[in-house]
């Protein structure tokens, strides 16, 4: 009887799975999303479905927390269909699914600033194992952590009294940042290095090309004294026009790296996709180093190797900022530029889509700051005016 009543009282407290919507003009990847999603406990597919134009129709019916929305599509493609989801259920988490092509990579950071969460590129052929088993691994951790960020958003803002608040961060989940009741404890801070930093380094991931967007295009003092170094979580492809549009936000130079070239004040450097970005001394300069090692933190570009790698470079002359993203990438890299003199700034948690890799450095002790996302470029401008405060 005892145990009866335990599993009762487990079963009771059990949240109720993510419900997620696939739409997909393929019943293949449809299938294949499907089972792979109920083979978890904690996420439900509600809906399988064929087209843009199904998926508006039925999704107040179905009610997902979460939409895995396929960008190319006959009679309503999902950058069309985007827009009227929300608009039936504005707190909807979508994530676009397409092939690794530039018209899809440009699709996809558009649907972004439309109100797309997140999005995940398809591998082109499902039938190779290690290529499907990434989707499947990158499908699956995106859902849970936005699905269960929506829920607990949605819970702190419940409350009639809150109402204000609600729509703001309705409209905010689009954008995608999210206003959030953060329950840790205040991180404890260490002061901001006394060393004139002569790099910007920047790791991000979920959520990172909204904020990069918002932050490059406030920082251009910075740019023109220091070289900027980004690592984005991204495939090949999505970072090339991910340059593209940072360079047209920034008004500065910004292209993907290339090995082995000089590394300047007045430019920004992506990590390509599917390469990591290190840095190296060569003849008396810093150069970019690429490398097509194994993923690192399930990630390729990852953000460690960029700030471990500048340790050796700069030393301590070094200021890190870590955005928004699943994670904890980009904390053991911080670490070593706090060891060696330099800074990190990490984005906070109600600004950011998921406070996993900024959550990770915050709760590390190495962060000089931890700050919403529009006062970070101002913080910025004023330590690399010469103020260490």
């Amino acid at each position: 009887m005892s145990v009866a009543v335990a599993r009762s009282t487990t079963d009771a407290l059990r949240p109720e799975p993510l419900r997620v919507m696939v739409v997909d003009d393929s019943a293949v990847i449809r299938g294949l999303i499907t089972r792979w999603l109920d083979a978890e406990t904690d996420i439900e597919v509600v809906g399988s479905l064929r087209t843009g134009r199904d998926a508006v129709n039925q999704v107040e019916k179905i009610d997902p927390d979460v939409a895995v929305l396929d960008i190319e599509m006959p009679d309503l493609d999902g950058i069309s269909a985007l827009p009227l989801l929300l608009a039936k259920k504005r707190n909807l988490i979508v994530i676009m699914a397409s092939t690794l092509t530039l018209r899809n990579a440009e699709i996809s950071l558009k649907a972004l600033s439309l109100g797309a969460a997140d999005y995940i590129p398809k591998p082109e052929s499902t039938r190779e194992q290690g290529a499907a088993e990434t989707f499947r691994h990158d499908l699956v951790e995106k859902i849970r952590h936005l699905g269960q960020r929506r829920r607990r958003f949605t819970s702190a803002t419940a409350s009639p009294s809150l109402a204000p608040a609600q729509d703001a961060g309705r409209e905010a989940l689009r954008r995608p940042l999210m206003p959030a009741s953060p329950a840790h404890a205040a991180p404890t801070l260490v002061p901001f290095s006394l060393q004139m930093p002569r790099v910007l380094l920047i790791g991000s991931s979920t959520g990172g090309p909204q904020a990069l967007m918002s932050l490059i295009g406030e920082i251009g003092p910075v740019i023109d004294h220091v070289p900027v170094l980004i690592t984005q979580h991204m495939p090949p492809t999505f970072t090339t026009i991910l340059a593209e549009h940072l360079a047209r936000t920034g008004r500065r130079p910004a292209a993907e790296a290339v090995d082995g070239e000089a590394i300047a004040a007045g430019r920004i450097y992506l990590a390509p996709g599917g390469k990591h970005m290190r840095v190296a001394r060569r003849n008396g300069g810093a150069v970019i180093a690429l490398d097509d090692g194994p993923p690192i933190n399930f990630c390729k570009p990852a953000v460690d190797p960029l700030f471990a790698s500048a340790v050796e470079v700069w030393q301590g002359a070094i200021q890190a900022v870590i955005l928004t993203g699943m994670g904890s990438d980009g904390m053991r890299g911080g670490k070593q530029v706090v060891a060696a003199g330099g800074s990190v700034i990490a984005q906070d948690e109600a600004t950011s889509v998921v406070w996993g890799m900024p959550g990770a450095a915050a709760n590390a002790g190495i962060c000089a700051a931890v700050l919403p996302l529009g006062q970070i470029a101002p913080k910025l401008i004023k330590l690399f005016a010469g103020d260490r405060s």
